[in-house]
């Protein structure tokens, strides 16, 4: 990421003049902070590894996602529920996972996973830490079965998605050799609908000049968001952030600059969240677009330099990271016109750091990922609404920003280069 840094009043008069309005807008933050709601704050498991991550949180209170195995090179798809954790396995692979908000609370879940294959054409698609090289298909689990999903002609496919009508979505290659891809990426590859019937598959174009497109939020009315531009590896930064509906492509424009420009979630409203890149392209902002407003800059937590917002819920509560020039991240909170930072809302005692909010449903359940100042370990967290006893602001936490240690940070811009399509958390000076 190119990052770059962002007079004394003498006359009293002027002086008096500004006190004021400065005052009533502090107590005006200060009184929306006590309407925030606040949160009891629950650690999730591992497989035996020091890592996990929750991507989504159904309605029906099941958070999904991924957890380290005892190799420390391995992880695999997982789901929480009560106090039970459940290996989802993998598709003949050593690695799978559950990478983005899923929103099916019939059961189902999809994700993506590595099989025995060897991918004759030296692509990485999964794309996991220990870049095996193996073909990476999407799946459809339900009851204890994993299913993997259909290709559109090519190697690699990922599921990214689903609702409560028995569609998925997601990304799949075709057998188009494309010789202006960027390497190791060597096949086009487009957005798709997988169902709802067994084996359906379905393609959506990209927008007009194109080449490849990917899709990351279906909502139940079956419009689906993703993002649309040229042939590179799926963690390369993306033009357009789209929206499909009705058998057409819609460009949701940009917060002024001309790559980096994803939607990552849409609710049965029909509001869009994601990141763009600012003019300049120097960094990205998290977003919420409507039809009637269009795009809507969220801007950062204080003192930080980039923003994600992954996703939101009927109620409009838009969850994401906000991160600060060194890759310091904190999980947010957008509601109302403000953005919070979630470690403000959650006990002193905790010793979690939330460094990512990546799912919230209706209830207002968040999960995410977290770091653990007392073990260094980074595992995934849910975040409950909570009764604090009427003495909210004495029990919460103070919210200090944390300097994470650069091994975390980099898990970080790991997750961030592969566990969203297009979305870099960090790019190259």
């Amino acid at each position: 990421m190119k990052f770059r840094t962002l007079t004394c009043i003498t006359a009293m008069t002027v002086f008096a003049a500004l006190v004021a309005p400065i005052r009533l807008a502090a107590q005006d933050q200060q009184a929306r902070h006590r309407k925030q709601t606040h949160y009891a704050v629950k650690e999730l498991g591992t497989l035996g590894g020091t890592q996990s991550g929750a991507n989504t949180i159904t309605n029906n209170g099941w958070a999904e996602g991924w957890a380290e195995l005892p190799d420390g090179q391995t992880e695999h798809a997982v789901l929480w529920r009560g106090q039970a954790m459940t290996d989802l396995g993998t598709l003949g692979g050593p690695s799978s996972a559950v990478s983005f908000p899923v929103h099916d609370d019939r059961g189902v879940i999809v994700g993506n996973s590595e099989t025995s294959n060897t991918d004759p054409l030296g692509e990485d698609f999964c794309g996991f830490a220990a870049g095996t090289g193996l073909i990476c298909l999407g799946f459809h689990w339900q009851d204890g079965v994993m299913t993997p999903l259909p290709t559109l002609g090519g190697n690699n496919a990922w599921a990214t998605g689903a609702n409560n009508r028995g569609q998925a979505i997601g990304i799949a290659e075709n057998s188009t050799q494309d010789p202006s891809c960027i390497p190791p990426q060597v096949l086009d590859y487009e957005a798709v609908i997988w169902g709802p019937k067994p084996g359906e598959i379905h393609e959506l174009s990209p927008l007009s000049g194109d080449s490849v497109s990917g899709a990351t939020a279906i909502n139940d009315n079956g419009q689906v968001v993703g993002a649309s531009g040229t042939c590179a590896p799926v963690s390369i930064d993306s033009p357009h952030a789209v929206l499909w509906q009705h058998g057409s492509v819609t460009n949701l424009g940009s917060l002024g600059g001309v790559t980096n420009n994803l939607a990552l979630g849409i609710n049965n409203r029909g509001e869009v969240v994601g990141i763009s890149d600012l003019a300049g392209d120097a960094t990205f902002h998290a977003f919420v677009w409507t039809r009637d407003e269009g795009m809507r800059d969220l801007g950062t937590l204080p003192g930080d330099f980039l923003s994600f917002a992954n996703t939101l819920n009927e109620a409009g509560q838009v969850v994401g990271q906000s991160c600060d020039e060194s890759g310091n991240c904190r999980a947010f909170l957008w509601q109302d016109g403000v953005m919070t930072d979630l470690n403000t809302l959650i006990p002193p005692q905790s010793s979690l750091y939330l460094t990512d909010a990546n799912d919230i449903n209706d209830h207002g359940e968040i999960v995410g990922y977290a770091f653990d100042q007392s073990t260094g370990d980074t595992p995934g967290y849910l975040a409950v609404p909570a009764d604090c006893g009427g003495d909210c602001e004495a029990n919460l936490s103070a919210g200090q920003k944390v300097a994470l240690p650069e091994n975390v940070r980099e898990r970080l811009r790991q997750r961030r280069g592969f566990g969203r399509f297009g979305a870099g958390l960090m790019r190259s000076h």
